[in-house]
C-alpha cells in the first residue's frame, strides 16, 4: 500500500540528498504494504528506522560543517522523529503492540513533505550560499561560511533555526 509517491516536486536539487529522500519514500511505503499484507512488518520497519537514522546523521553532519547550532530546529525535528519511530519500535517488539505502527506510517507520509520543503530546502540552499561540498566535504566559498559564523558571533548566537527565515526558532 503506497502512502506516499516520490514525485518530482519532492526533489531539491541535490543529487545525494534527493536519493536519500526518494529511497525513505521508497522505504515507508514498503512498510506500509508489509503492516497491510497481515505478515511481520519488523524487518520493513527496521530497514526505515535504519535509514532514517543513517539519513538524519548525513544531514546533521552537513549542519556542523556549515554553521549549525547542534540544537537547531531541523536537528531537533529530527529527534522527535526517531524517538517517535524508536518508541513505536519498542511497543512492537515489548509490548506485542503494532497499534502505534498503523499511526506512523502515514504521520510520516505527511510530515515528509513539508519537511522537505521547509527544512531540508533551507539546508540545500545555506550549503550552497557557503559552497559546501557534501561529496568531499569542503567548503569552496570558506569566505561565506566565515561571514556566515561572523554574522552568528556578532549577534552572539549560531544559526539556530532551520535555516528559514520562516522557522521561527
Amino acid at each position: 500500500m503506497s502512502l506516499i509517491t516520490w514525485t518530482p516536486e519532492l526533489a531539491l536539487q541535490h543529487a545525494e540528498l534527493d536519493d536519500t529522500h526518494e529511497e525513505f519514500v521508497g522505504l515507508l511505503n514498503d512498510f506500509s504494504t508489509a503492516l497491510a499484507s497481515g505478515g511481520d512488518p519488523m524487518p520493513a520497519f527496521e530497514a526505515l528506522l535504519a535509514h532514517t537514522e543513517a539519513h538524519f546523521a548525513m544531514e546533521e553532519r552537513w549542519m556542523a560543517a556549515t554553521g549549525f547550532a547542534p540544537e537547531n530546529c531541523h536537528s531537533k525535528q529530527h529527534q522527535m522523529v526517531l524517538d517517535t519511530l524508536r518508541e513505536v519500535r519498542r511497543y512492537a517488539l515489548e509490548l506485542q503492540d503494532l497499534e502505534p505502527m498503523r499511526i506512523i506510517g502515514p504521520e510520516l507520509a505527511q510530515w515528509f513533505p513539508a519537511h522537505a520543503e521547509m527544512m531540508d530546502a533551507a539546508l540545500v540552499f545555506h550549503m550552497q550560499q557557503v559552497g559546501y561540498d557534501s561529496a568531499t566535504g569542503a567548503l569552496t566559498k570558506p569566505e561565506a561560511s566565515e561571514a556566515t559564523a561572523l554574522q552568528a558571533a556578532q549577534a552572539a548566537q549560531p544559526i539556530t533555526s532551520c535555516g528559514s527565515s520562516s522557522c521561527g526558532h
